[in-house]
């Protein structure tokens, strides 16, 4: 019987040998890559085949996934014991997982292909998340900017609760200036598999605790099915001092206050909302390298107004919302702060 997506638990290595590329894009969360064919060489390949033929392209495709398999088996396979059962796993169950999977066999590895390859994975993925969120209860964190929701999350997770962090799956606080110093977004695949993840080895008949967020967090679409689940949960709502929220801002935005020019290259974007007034002020504040005073405005004229709005239209009260006061955001103050919403719920 040929493995199946339904299989990826059995198997002590998940390999995937397409090219570097392919496995940026998206990957089976957990799996490998030991290309066959690098980028360069599978454009190479790929030229061939469109250009000359089927036959030239298979001829100089064979050479160099040769040439690739052998300096795996010195390298990575070297020490692998008989016992090893590695998945193999390429774009479509073809002849690239097939090859090293036939080697990986011949020497006498218990290595199985996975059927149908990464796309088939990629139709379970889409399937599941169809599927899977509407088989949990979820408890929607919500509260204005700078309320410490994704910290709060860490800190109810590190409570033994069930927690699902989107902007740490996004790599994005979901905000205009959310965006994280050196780490690029994964693509929409990667976000999704990733999600997927996460949701497979939760046990439904415990609360899932999850940020308010809104469809895109940053450039990434949060799946249908998990956000109108999410919408319709109840939430844990935060009510926290402006001083305390700006403290925190303060701390996670540090990156922006060494430049006035970073964040103003960022509120540009926000004159047709606010009007060029309020942008200049905003931006005579950055210059000054006033922050407390901007964070503060920018809370107060732009954020919470459009967060309340938001939450009005997406997380409507409900008489099973739970409300606490936070005034300390600290990470022992959080830590206290999950012990009390556990013991409420």
């Amino acid at each position: 019987m040929p493995a199946t997506v339904a299989d990826l638990a059995a198997f002590d290595e998940i390999i995937d040998v397409r090219s570097p590329g392919e496995f940026a894009e998206d990957h089976i969360p957990g799996s490998i890559n030991l290309p066959v064919l690098d980028n360069a060489e599978r454009e190479r390949v790929g030229t061939l085949y469109k250009q000359v033929s089927s036959f030239e392209a298979k001829k100089v495709g064979a050479a160099l996934v040769s040439r690739n398999i052998a300096q795996h088996l010195d390298t990575w396979f070297a020490g692998k014991p008989k016992s090893y059962r590695p998945l193999v796993v390429c774009w479509r169950g073809g002849s690239r997982s097939g090859s090293l999977t036939h080697i990986l066999q011949k020497i006498g590895f218990a290595a199985m292909q996975l059927d149908g390859g990464y796309k088939a994975y990629r139709r379970h993925v889409v399937a599941e998340l169809a599927r899977l969120p509407a088989l949990f209860s979820y408890r929607v964190v919500s509260g204005p900017t700078g309320s410490g929701k994704s910290r709060l999350l860490q800190a109810l997770a590190s409570e033994g609760a069930q927690v699902l962090d989107l902007e740490e799956l996004a790599a994005h606080r979901g905000s205009l200036l959310g965006a994280l110093p050196g780490q690029p977004q994964p693509s929409q695949k990667s976000f999704e598999s990733a999600i997927w993840s996460v949701l497979s080895r939760l046990d439904p008949s415990r609360p899932v605790f999850v940020e308010s967020e809104s469809k895109k967090i940053g450039a990434l679409r949060v799946p249908d099915a998990l956000i109108m689940a999410m919408r319709a949960s109840p939430c844990i709502r935060l009510e926290v001092p402006l001083a305390a929220r700006v403290r925190l801002l303060s701390e996670d935005y540090a990156h922006f206050l060494h430049d006035p020019e970073d964040i103003k290259s960022c509120l540009i974007h926000l004159a047709d909302l606010r009007g060029h007034e309020t942008i200049a002020e905003w931006e005579a504040l950055a210059n000054r390298q006033a922050w407390p005073e901007l964070v503060g405005a920018l809370l107060e004229q732009h954020y919470d107004p459009a967060y309340f709005k938001s939450l009005a239209r997406n997380y409507a009260p409900s008489p099973a919302d739970l409300s606490f006061h936070a005034n300390d955001l600290s990470s022992g103050g959080l830590q206290q702060l999950a012990r009390e919403i556990l013991a409420s719920i």
